[in-house]
């Protein structure tokens, strides 16, 4: 089997993140019979959580950033890998459950009769796998910098989903597009003083025409 791990890497603009915040095993009584199914969920994001990214920046993600991604064709992945495919959501619908509450972005599937997906069970059951991630580009974004602190990158709009993952390393294994945003706005910001020799020390959080917002990434 090919592995195909590092997709979202090789997808141009694509960013992922991790949540800290446990992936839970439970079972429910679903379906027509009411038979008890395996049950996992968890939180892809958290709104309004701020997190350090390297030395480099802050970032949050807004409220409503995901409301117009529910319907992307979104897959959920163990370790964003697509040879282990848990559950798939099309247009709402399919075996990934996405819902979206005041905390952020809930996912939960049902258990797939398929042996990686017991054993990631298995794995969650005994704490050994206990955090998620998940794949995006953004559309819209927004910066923010106060003295003392790291710029705060804030995520507006998200452009895609591509998927949510239980994963075994949470970590920010490419950072890269994010760091070049975070470059792209300090340019930006420099040139700004040259033009009107001022310095532009804070940035409002909801500034509809800030300096880089829908910018290319």
């Amino acid at each position: 089997m090919q592995d195909n791990k590092d997709y979202i890497e090789k997808i141009e603009g694509a960013e992922r993140r991790f949540v800290t915040e446990n992936v839970h095993y439970q079972t429910r009584a679903e379906g027509e019979d009411n038979q008890e199914q395996s049950v996992i969920e968890g939180y892809a994001f958290k709104f309004n959580k701020t997190t350090t990214i390297g030395d480099w920046f802050r970032e949050e993600i807004l409220p409503g950033a995901a409301d117009d991604v529910m319907l992307d064709d979104v897959r959920c992945l163990f370790n964003h890998n697509p040879n282990y495919v848990l559950a798939r959501s099309i247009e709402g619908k399919g075996t990934l459950k996405l819902e979206l509450d005041e905390v952020g972005l809930k996912y939960s599937y049902t258990t797939p009769d398929t042996s990686y997906a017991r054993d990631l069970e298995e794995n969650i059951k005994l704490g050994n796998v206990s955090q998620s991630s998940f794949g995006f580009t953004i559309e819209e974004q927004n910066w923010v910098e106060r003295d003392g602190e790291l710029p705060l990158r804030q995520i507006i709009k998200l452009k895609r989903l591509y998927d949510v993952s239980p994963v075994t390393y949470p970590a920010y294994q490419d950072t890269s597009v994010a760091k070049r945003s975070l470059e792209s706005y300090q340019s930006s910001c420099k040139k700004e003083e040259e033009t009107t020799g001022e310095k532009r020390e804070t940035l409002s959080v909801f500034e509809a025409q800030v300096l880089i917002n829908k910018s290319e990434i």
